[in-house]
């Protein structure tokens, strides 16, 4: 058995960080689109070109043409658009992406401006102050109405809001919050940051080993996951096998956790390919790879959006385990690096 590369785990996590950093939230991922591509261009026998939708292409010829293979990873996350001004100056929001109003409350954010400027705030409850409200602001229900956005800035009515630059149709991205400690890595945004530089990891090793993929493979690099429709689009005819990266999540009654990837055989769109997935669970068993297999009842992949959108190849679901998915999530390098081997096993493959 063929040995695999080793993962440059320092690489893999500078680069995690400078990604969490980049604020990218579903329809502004631009800047996260482009770091990718930054860091990919140090590999040359990738071909790299964008999509017409934003997204990133990075092409690596292999030993083989036929039977060419594809990974994905997003880079887009959840965030918010400025819904509203309020007459008080301050900001209703609409969600992008699936997550509950709650886990936003109390979260630093930033309001982009159409001109590029660039506004902090915080997500608040509109009763916030519990010496005003008394018991009522544990009781308030958090959703749009509840919740709102207070600028740092001098506010108090909806024109001197509007003089800062900010007007209905913002972007507003939240803080990460990023901190690697003992091995763990918690932030916001790990859905699908942590995927995208496995990802990224892995074709380094691959690199700097001197080595190329077995076949002709793909990576997609995503901006619209999490409204769906990702990775409708973008892979050739020519290939045949999708790996979809993306977070594992963990929880009460799941079989994933924080120190091993993943592999979701089953998620809220029904089962993934069972013939890539045994190959995967294969390839986790021969290299010895920690992992898991899972079902997950509230997911979806850009595996799927590809599948939705016609796509007529296998498709599997591969990741590190995330705890507390859409919220202030949480893994560990070793579910990053397990990840990361997986993928080049992959590559490798025969």
């Amino acid at each position: 058995m063929t040995s695999l590369p080793e993962v440059p785990t320092a690489f893999l996590l500078d680069f995690l960080t400078k990604l969490i950093n980049t604020p990218s939230p579903t329809g502004l991922a631009e800047p996260a689109v482009a770091l990718c591509e930054q860091t990919l261009q140090a590999f040359p026998r990738l071909t790299l070109e964008r999509t017409r939708k934003g997204a990133l292409k990075a092409v690596w010829r292999g030993a083989r043409e036929d039977g060419q293979r594809a990974l994905t990873a997003h880079v887009d996350t959840l965030g918010a658009m400025v819904k509203e001004i309020k007459p008080n100056g301050r900001l209703k929001l609409a969600r992008i992406g699936g997550y509950a109003w709650n886990t936003i409350e109390g979260e630093g954010c930033t309001v982009f401006t159409r001109s590029g400027r660039q506004v902090r705030g915080a997500v608040l409850l509109t009763k916030a102050s519990t010496h005003i409200f008394g018991q009522e602001v544990g009781e308030m229900k958090r959703d749009e109405d509840s919740l709102e956005v207070r600028l740092d800035a001098r506010t108090t009515l909806e024109g001197e809001t509007r003089d800062l630059g900010i007007e209905v149709g913002d972007y507003v991205a939240f803080d990460p919050r990023l901190e690697i400690n003992a091995g763990f890595v918690r932030a916001r945004h790990l859905d699908d940051k942590a995927g995208a530089a496995a990802l990224v990891a892995a074709i380094k090793a691959l690199s700097d080993a001197g080595l190329q993929p077995a076949r002709t493979t793909t990576f997609l690099f995503s901006n619209y996951e999490e409204v769906g429709h990702g990775a409708a689009h973008g892979l050739s005819d020519e290939v045949q096998e999708l790996v979809a990266v993306d977070m594992a999540a963990v929880g009460e009654g799941q079989n994933s956790d924080e120190f091993s990837a993943s592999l979701c055989v089953k998620d809220s769109g029904g089962p993934y390919h069972h013939g890539l997935s045994t190959r995967l669970r294969a390839l986790a068993e021969r290299h010895q790879i920690p992992y898991r297999v899972d079902i997950y009842p509230y997911y979806s992949s850009d595996g799927e959006a590809f599948w939705h959108a016609g796509g007529d190849v296998a498709v599997a679901l591969i990741g590190p385990g995330v705890d507390a998915s859409h919220s202030y999530e949480r893994t560990h390098t070793e579910a990053l690096v397990a990840t990361a081997k997986w993928i080049l096993a992959y590559l490798l493959e025969e």
